[in-house]
């Protein structure tokens, strides 16, 4: 009985993400590219998105853990494909809604009557609102994991309107964020199903000028040379967290960020004395570690923090420090560190997952920071004595790593430095083959 009602349910969500999306072209890519660059001023991971009708290309901040698109529909969303989703709708349902209500302003893009209600959110200042489901039109490049092909549409893409306030700290120009995280509307989860490939998506990102990728759907992920940097990948299983860890959520929700089960941490292969029921979530949501691309570094649990530095000062304690430089709290004088083909020669520091033998190595490269021309500091913040989340994997930890989220058995596939490999996430060959 329990097993008929799972294939049940399996095949309802099916059936509402087949309703709630279309593809507008009879080619069905295998994967979708999209390209993301670094703003230097907000160290955010930036997309451009083309959306509307006539199509409009929009600004987004990539937020791994968020659970939809948003944007912003105040200030100018002109488009004649603009459709809301209506209370007890199927993308109403799939979305997961428990709001519906009038908008008395309208009629206009983000205000309608009889309309489905969101709780759109910034990630990085920590604000939340409602807004407006409703679907457009949105395009984007197909690929065969070597380079772009055509350029495939999605006709009915379900996504929020947000409010112009909910802009404030998001780099220039930027109209919105990009949720990657782990709902049925999510953009990994909302292509799958208009193309019907794999729900899995992978991740690399570069802080140089050469832009990094997201690519939804399967490999192969190659990089120049020709390397596809997907072979040999360490998996580890994804974490669910039962209490949402959004700005703004409905009660009951489950949390749309993606977590892992770090058990320790070792430098150069001796374990950092930390308090290890930090690093289990808690029925309430609090503690475990997830992974972001809206913190800029990893954030630790204050107690885990001083801990880390302690331990990483201890193993350098022969290259002088120097004044700390904020956010930082452990700082040298790098013209004392070697250099290595993964950075500077630094001890390594592993995140120990499932079992001893497998664990997440983070070499110079993200470990520190160069913050002047002969500083260069241990690339890690303290995030306070009680905070939400005990260890958040930052951007400069994850740069020129490749990550495959594969959401359809919940597991994670990572890399470790592609600089060892003699290329980075910045080497997908955009010239097209189409």
């Amino acid at each position: 009985m329990a097993n008929s009602f799972t294939n049940l349910a399996l095949f309802s969500s099916l059936l509402l993400l087949c309703i709630a999306v279309s593809p507008s072209v009879a080619f069905r890519p295998k994967a979708l590219v999209l390209p993301v660059t670094k703003d230097s001023a907000t160290q955010q991971y930036i997309a451009k998105i083309n959306q509307r009708t006539p199509l409009v290309p929009v600004k987004v901040t990539l937020h791994l853990g968020g659970q939809y698109l948003w944007v912003d529909c105040d200030q100018g969303y002109v488009s004649s494909s603009y459709r809301p989703a209506r209370c007890r709708s199927a993308q109403c349902s799939l979305s997961g809604s428990k709001s519906c209500g009038d908008c008395y302003d309208g009629p206009k893009p983000g205000c309608n009557n009889n309309t489905c209600g969101l709780l759109p959110d910034n990630a990085i200042a920590n604000s939340g609102t409602s807004g407006e489901l409703a679907s457009d039109v949105i395009s984007i490049q197909s690929t065969d994991g070597k380079n772009p092909g055509k350029v495939v549409s999605v006709s009915k893409y379900l996504f929020t309107c947000g409010s112009g306030f909910l802009l404030e700290g998001l780099a220039k120009g930027v109209k919105g964020m990009a949720g990657l995280g782990r709902t049925r509307i999510s953009m990994p989860s909302l292509f799958s199903a208009a193309f019907s490939f794999d729900r899995k998506f992978a991740l690399c990102l570069t802080s140089s000028s050469s832009p990094g990728v997201v690519i939804f759907g399967d490999g192969p992920y190659v990089m120049l040379p020709g390397m596809d940097v997907s072979k040999n990948l360490i998996y580890t299983p994804l974490i669910i967290n039962p209490v949402s860890t959004a700005s703004a959520y409905f009660q009951g929700k489950k949390s749309a960020d993606y977590f892992i089960g770090v058990k320790s941490i070792k430098i150069n292969d001796h374990a950092v004395n930390i308090n290890s029921s930090l690093l289990s979530i808690t029925k309430d949501g609090y503690g475990g570690t997830k992974i972001s691309t809206v913190n800029p570094y990893t954030v630790l649990e204050t107690s885990i923090y001083d801990a880390l530095l302690k331990a990483f000062k201890k193993s350098l304690s022969r290259v002088p420090r120097v004044k700390p430089v904020k956010p930082f709290g452990l700082c040298f004088n790098s013209t004392f560190l070697g250099s290595t083909r993964v950075g500077p020669g630094v001890p390594q520091i592993d995140l120990v997952l499932q079992s001893k033998s497998v664990y997440w190595r983070i070499f110079g490269a993200n470990s520190m920071v160069q913050v002047k021309n002969d500083v260069s500091c241990l690339g890690f913040v303290d995030g306070g004595s009680k905070p939400r989340t005990s260890i958040v994997i930052g951007g400069h930890q994850i740069e020129n790593n490749l990550l495959l989220f594969d959401l359809a058995t919940s597991k994670l596939g990572f890399s470790s430095s592609l600089l060892f490999r003699q290329t980075t996430c910045g080497s997908f060959n955009f010239t097209s083959n189409a």
